[in-house]
C-alpha cells in the first residue's frame, strides 16, 4: 500500500440480491484513520463490507482495499485486512488463544510467530486470562474481544469492525471503544466501523459515510469542535446525586427533555471539572453530546427517505 492509496475505493458498484437492490451505483473513497459506516438496517453497510473483503461480487464497478482489486486479488486483501463480524461465528470448542493461533497461520504466519501474536493480542483486548478457556464458557462481552482479537492477530493494515458494541455492558461498552480509538491512534492502521450507534462513531471515528437505500447518502469529517453552549450529559449511577455534587463544585445543571442532566458549557475548564466530579463520585459517563449535536443533525436529515443530494460526497463520485 502506497501513501496515496485509500482505505477503500468504490467506482460505480452495484450489488444486487434477486429483486433487491442492496448497493445502487456507490462510488466513494475512503482515507481517514478511522471511517465510521453509518445506516439503517437494509442500507447497504453489510453488503459494502462483504464485498470490501471480497466475500461478494458486485455486478458492476470496482472496489480497491488497500490499493488491491478486491475481486482479483482476494487472498492478498485477506492477508492485509481484519474483520470482526457482528453475528456470533466463533467454533464454541475451542479456546481463545487457539483460535487466534489458527487464524493467523491461515493468514500466513509460523506456528512461533502465531503463538507469539495471539498472547500479544488476546492480553491487548483483555483476555490474557481466560484465553485458555473454551469459547463456550465465555460471555458475551469476552465473545465479542475475541472477535476482535482473531481480525488483529495477523497484524492488518486495515480492520473492519461490524458493531464491535453489540450486545455489550456500559463498562464493556467503554472498554471496547478504547481499544478502537487506539487502532487508528496508536497503532496506525486504517479502521471501518459499521455502527447504528452515531455516539459510537463521534468517539472513535474521524470520518463518517452514510448510506441509504444502497446509495452513498453523506461523506463528512467527525469535527472535533470545542464544545459550548447546552450540553446533555448521560451517566451510570443514581443521577440526581451526581446533578448535585455538579452543583456544589460550581456547575450549574438542569434536566434534560430526555432524562439526562444538563449543563452550560463556557469552555474546556467545565468539561475538565465534570470529568473530575465523575472521578471522585466513581461515576461513567455514558454519553456526552451537544443538544442539536451538528453531525447527529446531518446524519438524520441522510438517513431521512427524504433526503435530497449526496451530502459531503467525494468530488467525482457518483451517489
Amino acid at each position: 500500500m502506497t501513501d496515496a492509496a485509500p482505505a477503500l475505493s468504490c467506482v460505480s458498484v452495484g450489488k444486487r440480491f434477486g429483486d433487491v437492490l442492496a448497493l445502487d451505483d456507490v462510488s466513494l473513497k475512503i482515507r481517514a484513520p478511522a471511517t465510521g459506516l453509518l445506516g439503517a438496517n437494509g442500507a447497504g453497510k453489510s453488503t459494502l463490507m462483504k464485498v470490501a473483503l471480497g466475500l461478494l461480487v458486485p455486478e458492476h464497478g470496482q472496489v480497491r482495499v488497500l490499493g488491491l482489486d478486491a475481486a482479483t486479488m482476494r487472498d492478498e486483501v485477506r492477508r492485509r485486512v481484519g474483520y470482526m463480524p457482528e453475528h456470533n461465528c466463533l467454533p464454541t470448542d475451542m479456546s481463545a488463544q487457539d483460535l487466534c493461533v489458527h487464524i493467523a497461520q491461515l493468514r500466513g504466519l509460523s506456528r512461533r510467530d502465531a503463538r507469539r501474536r495471539a498472547s500479544e493480542v488476546l492480553f491487548a483486548v483483555g483476555l490474557e486470562e481466560e484465553r485458555r478457556r473454551s469459547i463456550d464458557t465465555y460471555s458475551l462481552g469476552m465473545r465479542q474481544r475475541t472477535k476482535l482479537a482473531q481480525a488483529l492477530v495477523h497484524g492488518p493494515d486495515l480492520v473492519v469492525l461490524d458493531e464491535p458494541t453489540s450486545g455489550l455492558d456500559p463498562a464493556g461498552r467503554r472498554e471496547m471503544l478504547a481499544i478502537v480509538r487506539r487502532l487508528s491512534r496508536e497503532l496506525r492502521m486504517s479502521v471501518l466501523v459499521s455502527s447504528h450507534v452515531l455516539d459510537d462513531i463521534e468517539q472513535t471515528c474521524d470520518e463518517v459515510v452514510v448510506l441509504r437505500a444502497g446509495r452513498l447518502a453523506a461523506q463528512q469529517a467527525v469535527e472535533a469542535a470545542p464544545r459550548t453552549g447546552p450540553v446533555s450529559l448521560r451517566v451510570t449511577g443514581e443521577l440526581g446525586s451526581f446533578a448535585a455534587a455538579l452543583n456544589e463544585a460550581g456547575v450549574p445543571t438542569y434536566p434534560t427533555p430526555a432524562g439526562d442532566i444538563g449543563i452550560a458549557v463556557a469552555g474546556d475548564d467545565v468539561l475538565r471539572l465534570v470529568q473530575q466530579v465523575a472521578v471522585e463520585r466513581e461515576v461513567g459517563i455514558l454519553r456526552l453530546a451537544d443538544e442539536g449535536d451538528r453531525l447527529e443533525d446531518a446524519v438524520v436529515a441522510a438517513m431521512s427517505p427524504t433526503a435530497g443530494a449526496p451530502l459531503g460526497a467525494p468530488e467525482g463520485a457518483t451517489a
